[in-house]
């Protein structure tokens, strides 16, 4: 094993962290040695805890030259601001998705990654599950034919668990399109190629006290003809991890007692500033907050791609491939840590000059495609793409 570690500082010490900490903390590739946060515990937290520096702004974690790599896990709203300048100190960048709210900010973004050559990689996405990764490499190897088509669905209780006011405001990237849109667009553009083509949409915005947008259902094409059909309802009372052998979203085991709990929490913060105090509660130095045992992999709901001659669907386990006389499940073993597959791939792109698949043009690129839900919905017409990437080899 090589000494070499990649020097990761944190912008933003929030829910996001915290979900993709396991993965960083335990990978010996990685050291954690920076932060910038506007909550004081957590800071004070993070330097107690990791012997790392804090900072009072991002732009002074960015310029702070013990930091190699620039985590921005800060709001949606804040992503092409932080990225751009990590970019401009000539930091490389893991930031989460979305890569940005618009396509302008996706448009800076490349640009300034390219300017400062510098590496960046979008995630984590559900495309980066190891079962949507291993479903990929099924389909590539035309051992199944052509994919045809494509259906993801899920049903969560999303738009009911605690949020912050931004959450809440589609002009800041709130609501259900960027936040889970980008996930299961990530994963059918990967299962499909990459070379969407086109977008037709419905969009649900069916609370008012719980706005933007909460549901959707899309068709998206592709090059070549094949096509992906999408659902996705954030407003669940049936739980779409019921299709997925009750492992979470996270790949952890469901527990039955915790049926309608969102709802239940969230009618115990009936303020907004109560509300955004339960959330950051959730994030790295709030309230203590269990982080059961990984049983599985992460996943986003039900998926299935039709091929020529199979149909292939992963699943937290694995991935089975349904062909015209058997059925064939290749069993995949429960992960360590669940989010192993983001580390890997800024490793190789950072520390092994491999080009990583989720850069500044693929988060772009699932921009975009997430974005025309919302035009085509309004609009009521098709709406073509025009900045869509090949999935990378």
């Amino acid at each position: 094993m090589s000494d070499r570690r990649l020097r990761v500082g944190v912008a933003g010490l929030g829910r996001a962290f915290m979900l993709t900490l396991p993965s960083l903390a335990a990978d010996p590739r990685v050291r954690l040695v920076a932060a910038a946060d506007p909550r004081a515990d957590a800071t004070a937290r993070f330097a107690t805890e990791f012997g790392a520096r804090v900072h009072d702004s991002v732009e002074a974690l960015c310029a702070d030259p013990e930091v190699e790599v620039v985590y921005v896990a800060t709001p949606h709203e804040l992503h092409a601001t932080h990225a751009v300048l990590a970019a401009q100190h000539g930091k490389h960048v893991l930031v989460e998705k979305p890569l940005a709210i618009t396509q302008a900010e996706c448009g800076a973004i490349v640009d300034a990654v390219d300017h400062a050559r510098v590496v960046l990689v979008v995630g984590p996405s559900h495309s980066f599950d190891r079962p949507i990764a291993r479903a990929r490499e099924i389909i590539a190897s035309g051992d199944c034919g052509a994919v045809r088509m494509i259906h993801a669905q899920y049903f969560t209780d999303f738009v009911y668990r605690v949020r912050r006011p931004e959450e809440l405001d589609a002009a800041r990237g709130g609501g259900v399109l960027l936040s889970q849109g980008a996930h299961q667009i990530d994963v059918v553009r990967l299962l499909g190629g990459g070379l969407a083509t086109s977008v037709r949409a419905f969009t649900g915005d069916w609370d008012v006290e719980r706005p933007p947008e909460g549901a959707y259902a899309a068709l998206i094409a592709f090059e070549g003809g094949a096509f992906a059909s999408l659902v996705y309802s954030g407003y669940g009372r049936f739980d779409g991890d019921t299709l997925c052998g009750d492992i979470s979203e996270l790949g952890t085991r469901k527990d039955p007692r915790d049926y309608g709990g969102a709802r239940q929490r969230l009618a115990r913060v009936p303020t907004p500033a109560s509300e955004a105090a339960a959330k950051a509660a959730r994030g790295f130095g709030g309230s203590p907050v269990a982080t059961p045992e990984v049983a599985a992999y992460e996943h986003f709901g039900f998926v299935l791609a039709c091929c020529d001659r199979a149909d292939v669907r992963p699943t937290p386990d694995g991935v089975t491939v349904y062909r015209d006389d058997k059925v064939e499940f290749e069993p995949l073993p429960a992960p360590r840590v669940t989010r192993q597959a983001v580390v890997d791939e800024l490793w190789n792109a950072v520390a092994k000059g491999r080009a990583p698949l989720h850069d500044a043009r693929w988060g772009a690129a699932t921009v975009e495609a997430c974005l025309a839900l919302r035009t085509s919905a309004r609009e009521g017409r098709d709406v073509a793409l025009r900045e869509q990437v090949r999935v990378r080899a």
